[in-house]
Formats: structure tokens, sequence, C-alpha cells
């Protein structure tokens, strides 16, 4: 059976009992039907739970399965007796109806119900994205304004609106054209939902007050004299915030084992934080003795976010870190063709592993123990998958080969019982890569030489520009969200395995004084993608009876 099949084919348990089972009484659970609840409980400031992250070496068009592995962790640690739940982000649709496909893990490693989950779910992208656009609606109606105006330069304005999809043609436009009647005409343009500055501030907050605090901070352009515009000036944080009052509220769902776990917010990893809410994870870490998580993409994404930007503002500290790999990624990495990754190749593997020992490394630099997993895939033979496990014993590393794929939790209770082991032993000694006290140009070549490996950092004109800019706005204390590729540790998506010696371009940088980092962007990321020549839109359909199919 597919992904999708073998969800339908589950019997899940009311939500209620998933509920009582982690001590929350159902009187705390707004329900959206039998199996999904919002939870409305008071998140401690230091639960007492140990945070297990989960990242991943360089991700390939291959997929490496890593949501997949984190939840069947989360199963196979309570196939072991241990007391775990997940704290996972929501997908967005645009990787769902584009490239990617669902994002609920696949064959017995899944959450459910996985089209709820992968569709509308319980609403919060959409109320991000109405949130999102309320703030643009105020700023044109301002700049419009004759009696009420700031005096905002249409051409400074940088906040955009937001879709949850893939659309291309909507990147750049002209707004306000058709007549004084339609406001003023400017160039704007749309971001995708995922990689919106409310989506990064909502998965920060850690409350309502903290949530309109941080919307006040927007900066959404400048005046003619070039000051600032907040958002606290167009007076929006009260309304944006009140249509965030439930989505805020983390989501409980269950594993197909019937195990905990928490889904909310979606931050993109290659340009916003890439993992899910701080309330969402504090609230898991509160119930539960051992709380899996998971940053997107690879260390120098995902997780160098997760631990610079997340740890640090919300103080929380992670006890182990799981690194996945797959053997077909590290052939990739090796310089097999995509199409060529099922045949067996050792000799191209054990090139591969230069990359993950790269990220095994930054592991190092934030001093948190890791475990490799090794996601078995079907064509794997054993001679690599042992292969893989020897290399990973040169450098120190325990590795364990997991099937939760085909066998849920059973399929890998050696990986959990290791994890459960270092997370125990308490030597996780947490450092971020830079300090607060540095400058915004030094945070971004510490982070640019240590965790990616590049030998120096350029900046255009523009960045340069937005350096200044940042001192003078008193920004300079902001952690940095750096925008890149990634496939690649470098800014070039084609440079694979260990990229070294390379110089890292930031063309540009954007200020989230909201979310309250800034962002470098390297190389060609984008907020808004585009579709696939053939997007997976085309194969998603429903039948008369409401039966989905197509999502996997």
């Amino acid at each position: 059976m597919n992904d999708l099949e073998i969800a339908r084919a589950a019997n899940p348990k009311h939500i209620d009992e998933i509920a009582r089972k982690i001590g929350i009484d159902p009187e705390h659970l707004e329900h959206y039907g039998r199996y999904k609840a919002k939870v409305n409980i008071k998140t401690p400031d230091k639960p007492k739970g140990k945070l297990i992250l989960v990242t991943a070496l360089t991700p390939t068009p291959a997929g490496e399965g890593k949501t997949t592995v984190s939840i069947g962790l989360c199963d196979a640690m309570n196939e072991i007796g241990a007391n775990a739940m997940l704290a996972l982000r929501e997908p967005s649709l645009g990787p769902v109806f584009g490239m990617k496909g669902g994002a609920t893990g696949g064959g017995y490693s899944q959450v459910i119900p996985m089209e709820d989950i992968n569709l509308h779910f319980t609403g919060d992208f959409h109320a991000i994205e109405k949130a999102n656009n309320l703030l643009s609606a105020l700023i044109d109606n301002n700049i419009q304004s004759k009696e009420r105006s700031l005096g905002i330069d249409p051409r400074t304005v940088i906040w955009k609106r937001v879709m949850d999809m893939n659309d291309r043609s909507l990147r750049q436009m002209v707004t306000g054209l058709g007549g004084t009647g339609n406001g003023v005409p400017r160039e704007a343009g749309f971001n995708i939902t995922a990689a919106s500055e409310i989506m990064a501030i909502l998965c920060l907050a850690k409350d309502i007050d903290d949530l309109k605090q941080r919307f006040a901070r927007i900066i959404v352009g400048f005046t003619f004299d070039r000051k600032p515009i907040h958002a606290a000036d167009l007076n929006a944080q009260g309304s944006m915030a009140a249509l965030l009052k439930d989505a805020i509220k983390p989501n409980l769902v269950q594993t197909l084992a019937g195990n905990a776990a928490l889904i909310h917010g979606g931050p993109f990893a290659n340009i916003a934080q890439g993992t899910n809410s701080v309330i969402a994870t504090k609230t898991a870490m509160s119930l539960a003795d051992y709380t899996i998580t998971e940053a997107g993409f690879g260390s120098d994404l995902g997780a160098e976010k997760f631990l610079d930007i997340k740890c640090r503002m919300a103080g929380i500290t992670p006890s182990a870190m799981v690194i996945v790999a797959t053997v077909r990624a590290l052939k990739y990495h090796g310089g097999v063709p995509i199409g060529q990754l099922n045949q067996p190749n050792v000799p191209a593997l054990l090139k591969g592993m230069d990359n993950l020992a790269r990220h095994i490394e930054n592991s190092k630099v934030y001093g948190v123990p890791a475990v490799i997993a090794i996601n078995r895939f079907t064509a794997d033979t054993d001679d690599e998958v042992n292969a893989v496990t020897t290399a990973c014993e040169k450098l120190g590393m325990q590795a364990f080969a997991v099937n939760y794929w085909a066998h849920g939790g059973k399929g890998g209770t050696n990986l959990a019982e290791a994890v459960r082991a270092v997370a125990d032993r308490n030597q996780a000694i947490f450092t971020p890569v830079y300090s607060n006290t540095q400058t915004t140009a030094e945070k971004i070549e510490t982070v640019a030489r240590r965790i990616y490996g590049a030998s120096s950092v350029d900046y255009s004109a523009e960045a340069k520009a937005v350096l200044t800019r940042i001192e003078k706005l008193g920004l300079g204390h902001l952690p940095v969200c750096i925008a890149k590729t990634q496939y690649s540790f470098s800014d070039d998506a084609k440079r694979l395995g260990r990229a070294k010696d390379f110089v890292l371009t930031i063309r540009d940088i954007e200020i989230a004084a909201g979310a309250g980092f800034v962002v470098p962007i390297a190389g060609a990321v984008m907020r808004m993608p585009g579709l696939p020549a053939i997007p997976s839109a085309e194969s998603i359909d429903i039948d008369s009876e409401g039966n989905i199919r197509g999502l996997f």
C-alpha cells in the first residue's frame, strides 16, 4: 500500500484518549472533529523534559525521509518504554501541490489524519495569511489617505502580501492600477505564507502578548525622509493578533501507533527558522520525558537556525541530536546521477561521506552529542549499509540502520535505545556559534566559516547598505537567519558533497524586526517558489464519496 492507503487503513483513537494519555484533560481541547484538536493550556517557561533534535545531511532530490525518521523514533522510544512525543511543523500547501508532496511521514511511520494535516488542517496557515494581508491593506490605505497619512514612501514598502501556494507569476507586480479610487500605484509582490515574517513570529512568540509586541515591531517601509514605519504606527498589531487567536494554539494529533504529536507552524528552513513553534515545543517538553522535534533540511540550515535562533530566544537546550543519512544521498554527494542511485556503489558512497562528516562536525561545534540514523531504502544493500556504519565509527559516531517506513517504531528500537542513553547522560554543553554582541557582518561570517565551511563572505552594494541601516536602527544585536539553497553548503546548488574554498555571496539583507532576526540572502533563494513542470497537483483527485487520492 502507498502512504495514503496505509493512513486510511489505520484505526485511530479519539483525540480525547490521546490527550488523556499525555495528561491533558479533554476540557482543555478545542475539537476539530474526532482526531484533531487545539490544545489550550498554559505553556511553562522552563519545562523539564529532554529535547531531541532531528536533522540531516545535505538534502537531495531523492529525499531523505527526515520526518519519517522523527515519527518513527518517537514510536520506537515509546516501544522501549520511554515517555516520548513529537513536536513538528505543519505542511505548506505549496510543496504539497508542487514537488515535495505531503509532509506527514511515510509508510507505517506517519502522523494522522494524513489528508487533513496535508490540506487545510485547522486553518492556521489561512489565519496567518489573513493577518499578513491585513497589514498590507492597512499600508496601502495609509498611502492613499490624505487625513491620516504617515508619509510612507511607496517606493520603500518592503512588506509583501502572501498566499500558501507556489505561484511564480505573483513574485513581482504593480498594484493600485485603474485610477485614483483604486489606490496609489506601486511595485509589490507576494511571498509564500510559510516564508512570511508572520509565520516566523507565530513560531517564536511565547504567548498572545508577546505576539502583539512582535507584530508592533515589524518594519513595513520608510517615510520620504527615511524614517522607519512600524506596524504599530498603523495600529495594526491588535487586529492582526485577533486573527490568530486560535492559530497560536498547538494542534494535537497522533501517530499511526497512537502516540501524541503536536503539529504547529511551518516556517521554511532555507529562508526562516525552519522549525515548529516555541509554544508547541515547550508544551510537549512539559508533557513528556522526551520531545522529538525536527529542523528543516541539513544541519547548516534548519539545525543552525534552531540552535542559534529558537533555542536562544526560547531558553531551551537540546540533550541530543540525530543526523539522518541515506545510502542514496551519500552516493549522490559522491557523484552518482539521480537515475543511478539504486545501483550498488560503495566507492561513491564513501566519497559522499565527506558531506556527512561536515554535519557531524557541526553538531560538535554546538556541543550537542549526536547519533547517526541510516534511513534504509529497499534498494540499499547490506554492504552499503555496513560501509556507512563503519565509516561513521571511524569518525567516532554511533550509526544505526532503521526502517521505520516498513515497520513503524519496531523498525528502529536500537536507535531509540541509543538516543535515550545519550540524552540521559546529560553531556550536552550547548553553545551558540556566535554571540549577540558581534556585529551583523561578524555573525554572518561566523556561520559561513564555521558551519558552511566558506573561505570568506562577499557583500553586494545593496547588502552593505542594509548592514549600515541595521546599525542605525539599533538592530545590530539581532541574530542572523541566512537564506540560501538547501542543496549545498555553499550558495551554489550544484556544488555537492563538502564544498570547500568558496565565497558566500550575500546579495541582499531583509530586516525581520518583529521576528527578531535579520535575513541575509545568499544566492538566488526566493520567497515565492514556482511549480515544477509536472506538479503534484496533477495527480491529486477526489472521488464522489469524498476519498482523496494522489497525496504522498
